[in-house]
């Protein structure tokens, strides 16, 4: 067995594309290898800025060898009546690379059929990496690719060399000029010459001599190490943002940290506007006190180690100083102007070109959600009224278009600065709540309310002139806008109709959409069900009962959420398939078009039909009952309890009677289940196993 090394030595890859190359790599290197036979024990690619590195270990010396059936043509097609080959039996051998000796007949359930026995001699594994490799190289799915020079091969950075070892042999191939060796680079400051390396075993030690820590894993352990260090210093702790953490991670080979200060005159900016310059713009790790209060302390992951570190961290407090000193002065201009000035100038910002300005934006979705307040929360119509007002304004301040990140935390701040009420001030930063995936979500009504109204008014608006989302282009974020009213009424329990709220939004877009309002709406409603569907799948779901019970309706989301987790409830039960057999029995032989709820008694022929009628006229306004208050558990609970005479019904009365009055009162006692069932789910979507 042999250990397989590959090095791709690069310039800088950016670090958002990292995760996805060593992905690929190790994906594509499993599937190659199992393609060509080719046994092999565990594979891992990692990696740095400036370098790809794949390790496979365990590689089989060959391939192993091949013997399969090939069937061919049918026996009586191959052979004519006397046994001859005929022309297509010696196609059949010719393109198998057999002789007609080779032919053989067996036995299939369609008939004789030739076959051949194709025996293939693995080849070296040495012989076969290269054009693995290559294409390997070639195939990259880079998010962007570049060429260089004259180069016609396209990556995400220009490359300059290639070490590709089995053991202690070079494995050969040339890419576009580049060709591959025993070779590899150090540090590009501290250890820049070649580096000659014998085997995979030697690489680790030789990329530790050249101030590289080539294992991604390795190099963020060590920077939360060092920053967790250099926090406890000046009493602190850093703020592991994960996503920083992850990007310093790949932007530098060999980490030191140091930690910087600054003037705590700044310590007077809103702390977003501290961390996000910081972090965003510097690439620096804040620090805090053991209260969460930010410290005028920064750390620092540097790719390089001098003698004077101390030149280095001054450098870095320099950098900052300006930024902030940049900062303090927008904040200090912006303080100066009202909100209601700042939201004039949206006047002349346009939102969409076919949507109108900004300011138009923001009178419809006010709208919205005032008609949403006095439905939800009538005594705080004025704070929301406000709070839609204004939510936008801070878009026209210096510090947002400085720091576009920053928009509704600026907003806050400066309507506390000018004396709004605190519901609106937060509720100007919660309407953006949730930003991003695991996102905190608004806690105050005002902000949930305008950010359902903000975001319906995208969608719609976006929907009604033909900008929707495809594949992975989606850029008005209509995705995230329909997750983000998704979550916020679950999470607030909002009782509002989907469908009201769509037709809100087009009345106020009547003069903007292209297309027909019944058009967009259906298209819309169909956005959300897709979004509910993949929301709850990825929460753990069975993907068969959210079909179900979107299938019943889900225009209360809530309401949707509740039957989900009841059914939910009752399917991991044991009873639950056999009781889904039983009534899926009951609405599947209704027809489509059947809706007759009338039961004639004076038409039973048995009993059975009788005690199943009493049963279901027993629990039935119960079951209504449960339903109109939520109690889906309950409701279902009791619809269950119609299992054994349904069952007894089945086995003892032919439905589909040839007396059309008989068939028709046996369909409609069916029916009075069927609808109690259908107004908590469709259970035509529930699978049960075969």
């Amino acid at each position: 067995m042999a250990t397989l090394l590959f090095e791709i030595g690069t310039e800088e890859i950016p670090a958002r594309f990292m995760s996805g190359a060593f992905e690929y790599m190790e994906t594509f290197i499993q599937d190659k290898f199992k393609e060509y036979r080719i046994d092999f024990e565990k594979v891992r690619a990692t990696g740095t800025p400036r370098r790809l590195v794949l390790f496979v270990e365990g590689v089989a010396e060959k391939q192993r060898d091949l013997e399969e059936e090939v069937i061919g043509p049918p026996a009586k097609v191959a052979f004519d009546a006397t046994g001859k080959v005929t022309k297509a039996g010696e196609g059949f051998a010719r393109a198998q690379g057999v002789s007609i000796e080779d032919l053989k007949v067996k036995q299939t359930p369609k008939g004789e059929y030739v076959y051949v026995v194709k025996k293939e001699k693995g080849k070296p594994t040495k012989e076969l990496l290269p054009d693995i490799l290559k294409e390997m190289v070639l195939k990259f799915p880079w998010p962007k690719s570049m060429r260089w020079g004259k180069r016609k091969i396209r990556f995400a950075r220009p490359i300059h060399w290639f070490l590709a070892l089995l053991d202690n042999e070079v494995i050969e191939l040339n890419i576009s000029d580049i060709p591959s060796g025993n070779v590899t680079y150090g540090h590009r400051f501290l250890s820049p010459k070649p580096k000659q390396v014998n085997s995979p075993q030697d690489y680790p030690e030789i990329m530790k001599n050249s101030y590289v820590v080539f294992d991604h894993e390795e190099r963020m352990a060590m920077i939360k190490d060092q920053i967790q260090q250099e926090a406890t210093k000046v009493g602190g702790v850093p703020d592991e943002d994960p996503d920083l953490l992850h990007e310093v991670t790949f932007l530098v080979e060999y980490p030191v940290s140091t930690t910087g200060k600054f003037d705590k005159k700044y310590l007077d900016l809103p702390q977003e506007v501290l961390t996000t310059t910081m972090k965003s713009h510097q690439r620096y790790f804040p620090v805090f006190n053991r209260k969460g209060e930010i410290l005028p302390y920064f750390i620092v992951v540097n790719n390089i180690i001098t003698d004077d570190m101390d030149l280095i961290t001054r450098g870095n407090e320099r950098v900052l100083k300006a930024r902030l000193a940049d900062a303090k002065f927008f904040y200090d201009e912006d303080k100066k102007t009202p909100l209601m000035e700042m939201l004039e100038k949206l006047k002349n910002v346009v939102f969409q070109e076919k949507l109108g300005t900004s300011y138009e934006k923001v009178m419809r979705f006010r709208e919205i959600a005032n008609k949403l307040a006095e439905k939800l929360a009538p005594e705080k119509k004025e704070k929301v009224d406000r709070c839609a007002l204004l939510c936008k304004a801070d878009l026209e301040s210096q510090m947002v278009n400085e720091f576009d990140e920053l928009q509704g935390v600026m907003g806050r701040e400066y309507a506390y600065a000018q004396g709004e009420d605190p519901e609106v001030a937060e509720g100007i930063f919660e309407h953006y709540l949730p930003r991003f995936s695991g996102d905190n979500l608004p806690t105050t009504d005002t902000g949930a309310i305008v950010g359902i109204a903000d975001r319906i008014d995208t969608i719609v608006g976006c929907f009604g002139i033909g900008l929707t989302p495809t594949g992975s282009e989606d850029p008005y974020g209509l995705r995230r806008d329909a997750l983000g009213i998704i979550q916020v009424i679950l999470h607030k329990g909002y009782r509002i109709s989907l469908s009201e709220l769509i037709d809100q939004a087009l009345d106020l877009l009547q003069d903007k959409v292209e297309k027909a309002p019944d058009e967009v709406k259906k298209e819309v409603l169909n956005f959300f069900r897709q979004r509910l569907y993949h929301l709850w799948v990825s929460e753990g779901y069975r993907y068969d009962i959210v079909d179900t019970v979107l299938e019943a309706g889900f225009d209360d989301i809530v309401d949707a959420k509740n039957r989900l987790e009841a059914l939910t409830k009752l399917s991991e039960q044991p009873e639950f398939e056999p009781l889904m057999t039983t009534f899926k029995r009951v609405v599947n032989i209704i027809p489509k078009d059947f809706e007759s709820l009338q039961v004639r008694s004076d038409l039973f022929e048995k009993d059975v039909e009788k005690e199943l009628y009493e049963a279901v006229i027993s629990i039935e306004n119960e079951v209504e009952k449960l339903i109109a208050e939520g109690n889906y558990e309950e409701a279902l609970k009791l619809l269950a309890s119609l299992k054994e005479k349904v069952d007894n019904f089945f086995d003892n009365v032919l439905v589909m009677d040839k007396d059309e009055n008989k068939k028709n009162n046996r369909l409609s006692l069916l029916n009075r289940i069927a609808r109690l069932f259908g107004k908590i789910a469709d259970l035509k979507k529930v699978v049960l196993p075969k």
